[in-house]
């Protein structure tokens, strides 16, 4: 790209700046000379033309707001002088046509994967210990002391020091020369040649404030996010902590397995506190129990997969005015590599797709997909407007201060995401993604609820695009993490796998960085290449209570 201004569309009105451009800077744009009323700061947008009040404002070829003052021809657009506004959407307009990426590349690769009873294929082979209530969290983290470092499975460290080989060489007699010569540093090779079950990626200890004290519907959408987890390709099993009087009965949970995912086939342990003879024995037997699991769980072992296979959830956190010219566009790029290869796609967030209705309805394969997406939309969009909120108040003060002042400008780059495929599938959520091409997933614009959702949806990999820096993780699908400039990807290098803002630079194309996640994917899911995420063990794990959360 490696230019100062970007014109996204023609139909725009205003026009991105790549660099910081000082006010009164002569500058050429579709053939007419424009002279900049203010100081354009870098990721925000300018005025093409004189806007009047109530003008629409254009990004992306799409509505994304309009002027609520006159704005100069040349002068910054804010908060202070545009405002949301979307165009209207309806049942589909036109007939999708697709142009697939060619992918005659990849036609005969794999990937090196779990292969489960269902014919799904995990990118990890993971031991879920989860509790059906709040009241049993203490229960988890108890067992979490009691297994995770001792089977070798402590967060994922450069290193760790063996405290206890000093212990051995004093009770034997050492002295201080001795000791001095103990060697007490295990680095993270030598950790995980020490696991006990080396086929065993993590075992993973979810923790939620859920299960009783709310409603019921709360209780089984957490039950059905459990299921989904359970039956999400990279799980082997899972360890079950019930009180026993909750909402979220452990009947409930069995009955969505089976109802959403019946060839699951996967090792579950139940266990009951209120019928067990004490908190003691409970805990003896859920550490038996889980033991046991990884024992079955370890005999599973990594095997050719073809790459129709993945099932890759798309998300973004901490998006800047960069987002929709460079990660998100790229992501898009691999999402249709992935659909092209026969896989599976899945876009969250739906307040950050108001403003693309009509387009993704168009992309939708048959009317009962679109029908359904608008329903579900429009379901979503009441609930906000009932507690006095709304998609317009979804951009962050980090979205608008880094350019992105609307929802409608923030959708129309969020949406990039999702590439030009056709659309396949609708999902509410915690539905299964059962279908080869792009799906949609209702979720929140919460970062972490969203890829809940997207892991209970089935997502073995997760990409998420970030401006700003996003911190975050998913305890079962890998998450990898693309910046989209180059500023971030130098201040937070430790948690962020690729830079896209080499797009923005003209170092990269759209193309070649979506080629090079595509590999990187590939990687991951063979056990290869280990995201910053999963390195950092950040497990984060938030159910959605499907109130309003923007």
């Amino acid at each position: 790209m490696s230019a100062t201004i970007l014109r996204l569309h023609p139909d725009d009105n205003i026009i991105v700046a790549l660099k910081d451009l000082p006010k009164g800077s002569s500058l050429l744009v579709g053939g007419q000379r424009l002279r900049l009323a203010d100081a354009i700061p870098i990721k925000h947008k300018f005025a093409l033309h004189d806007f009047k009040r109530g003008e629409a404002v254009f990004m992306y070829g799409l509505l994304v707001g309009k002027s609520t003052q006159p704005i100069r021809k040349g002068a910054l657009i804010s908060v202070e002088n545009v405002e949301h506004s979307t165009g209207k959407y309806r049942g589909r307009t036109k007939e999708m046509k697709w142009q697939a990426p060619d992918v005659a590349k990849w036609k005969d690769s794999v990937f090196w994967g779990y292969h489960r009873p269902d014919g799904s294929v995990g990118t990890a082979n993971y031991w879920l210990v989860i509790p059906l209530v709040f009241c049993e969290n203490r229960n988890i983290i108890v067992l979490r002391e009691a297994l995770q470092d001792a089977l070798g499975y402590g967060t994922n460290k450069e290193f760790e020091v063996d405290t206890q080989a000093l212990i051995r060489q004093y009770l034997e007699g050492a002295d201080e020369v001795g000791l001095q010569k103990t060697k007490i540093i295990r680095t993270a090779q030598e950790i995980q040649k020490n696991r006990v079950f080396p086929n065993i990626d993590g075992i993973k200890f979810l923790t939620h404030e859920g299960g009783c004290g709310g409603t019921r519907e709360d209780s089984e959408n957490l039950c059905r996010l459990l299921a989904g987890h359970i039956a999400n390709p990279n799980v082997a099993g899972a360890t079950i902590l019930s009180l026993g009087c909750q909402h979220a009965q452990a009947s409930i949970l069995l009955k969505m397995i089976q109802n959403q995912h019946p060839d699951c086939g996967k090792p579950l342990h139940i266990l009951t506190q209120q019928e067990s003879l004490s908190e003691r024995a409970f805990i003896e037997e859920a550490v038996k129990k889980t033991f046991f699991g990884l024992m079955q769980a370890n005999k599973i072992t990594r095997k050719p997969a073809p790459l129709n296979k993945l099932v890759i959830g798309l998300e973004c956190g901490g998006s800047d005015g960069f987002s929709g010219i460079s990660a998100n566009p790229a992501v898009g790029y691999a999402s249709d590599l992935v659909v092209a290869l026969g896989g599976t796609t899945i876009l969250s967030e739906f307040p950050e797709l108001h403003g693309v209705e009509q387009e993704l309805i168009n992309r939708c394969v048959a009317d009962e997909l679109a029908e359904k997406f608008v329903r579900l939309m429009d379901a979503y969009s009441k609930r906000a407007e009932a507690v006095g909120s709304g998609f317009k108040n979804n951009p962050s003060p980090g979205n608008i201060e880094d350019g992105l002042i609307t929802d409608a400008m923030k959708s129309a780059g969020a949406a990039r995401k999702g590439g030009t495929a056709p659309v396949t599938d609708v999902l509410d959520y915690t539905e299964k993604a059962g279908k080869p091409g792009l799906a949609l997933l209702c979720t929140p614009g919460n970062d972490v609820e969203s890829t809940t959702g997207l892991a209970a949806s089935g997502a073995t990999i997760i990409l998420f695009t970030t401006g700003l820096g996003t911190p975050t993780g998913n305890p079962i699908a890998p998450v990898i993490k693309v910046s989209t400039n180059n500023q971030l990807h130098q201040k937070m290098a430790d948690i962020i796998d690729l830079n896209a803002g080499t797009i923005i630079t003209g170092e990269d194309t759209i193309e070649s960085k979506g080629i090079e996640l595509l590999e990187y994917i590939i990687q991951v899911a063979s056990g290869k290449a280990k995201p910053h995420a999963v390195r950092l063990g950040q497990d984060d794990f938030i159910p959605w209570k499907r109130g309003v959360s923007l």
